[in-house]
């Protein structure tokens, strides 16, 4: 598993050109991206494409080959394989099938932008590229909102605008680092809360090259705030008559929360506790 720079091309160490040049067999994910790198560093050697379209496929192709006694360099077009790129598949098969696994570490997006953010690095979470369609990407961010550790996102730069939206509007203004075009010649790391970074959409227009996205983690006088939040609805969605929406502002408002995120637990507490809820309560919510 040899990793490949993510940008610029002198991010390959010796280890990964001595094993490029001497495996019998190239995997790449792109043969022609990879030949063009190879031959810049004087490497010619036979390629076959692996790739998300075809990697079921060929992996029973390439582990037949291993198992014969060849050796097979498998890499990606920039970065690690398996991180969020093809190799997860055939690294399974082949340590099941009793094939020896050898990483040739070297530049990762992820570690790269974190040792730079600024953010907590002691204990972190690769989310990698979240789900494309929004129900499912705010499930996925809902999970996340309350965990501790510093929060790492890989995105297009088409959809990375969107996706600060729906990270706010479920775990609040939090402070994030936007690391764009890693390694390479117009390199850039936009700072400071998503409101920040939006409003910085907003004036600079199209957003260019791969973005890694990097997010704090939930600080931890609102996961206290979470008992305390719990306690409160309880309490409010027994006693009182204002409607559900009504209740969940208000608290959103005075534990500084994201109001979708409240509502969401205002709603799993009445239906624990009624079993089913009025409509009408929604009807003046503008976040449904």
């Amino acid at each position: 598993m040899v990793s490949t720079p993510i940008g610029n091309r002198d991010d390959i160490t010796l280890r990964a050109l001595r094993i490029l040049k001497e495996a019998d067999l190239i995997a790449a994910e792109d043969t022609r991206t990879t030949g063009r790198f190879l031959k810049g560093h004087g490497i010619t050697g036979q390629f076959v494409s692996y790739h998300e379209h075809n990697e079921s496929q060929r992996t029973r192709t390439l582990l037949k080959k291993l198992n014969s006694g060849l050796s097979i360099a498998l890499v990606t077009n920039a970065g690690t394989p398996s991180v969020s790129d093809p190799g997860y598949r055939l690294i399974t098969q082949a340590v099941e099938s009793g094939v020896r696994v050898v990483p040739i570490p070297g530049v990762s997006a992820a570690t790269a932008a974190l040792s730079v953010a600024g953010l907590p690095t002691d204990a972190f979470v690769f989310v990698g590229f979240l789900a494309r369609k929004r129900a499912k990407r705010l499930n996925q961010l809902k999970e996340l909102a309350n965990n501790p550790r510093t929060l790492i996102f890989y995105e297009s730069p088409r959809r990375v605008r969107k996706l600060t939206q729906d990270i706010l509007s479920v775990m609040g203004d939090r402070y994030s680092v936007l690391a764009r075009e890693l390694t390479k010649l117009h390199e850039e790391f936009l700072r400071g809360r998503l409101t920040e970074l939006d409003r910085l959409f907003q004036t600079r227009g199209e957003i260019k090259g791969e973005c890694t996205l990097l997010v704090s983690g939930c600080p931890q006088k609102s996961m206290q705030s979470l008992n305390s939040i719990t306690e409160e609805l309880h309490s409010r969605l027994q006693n009182e008559n204002n409607s559900l929406s009504e209740i969940a502002k208000d608290i959103s408002r005075k534990y500084g929360l994201p109001k979708n995120s409240v509502y969401a637990q205002a709603l799993r507490i009445k239906n624990q506790i009624f079993g089913s809820y009025d409509e009408n309560d929604d009807q003046n919510d503008p976040n449904l």
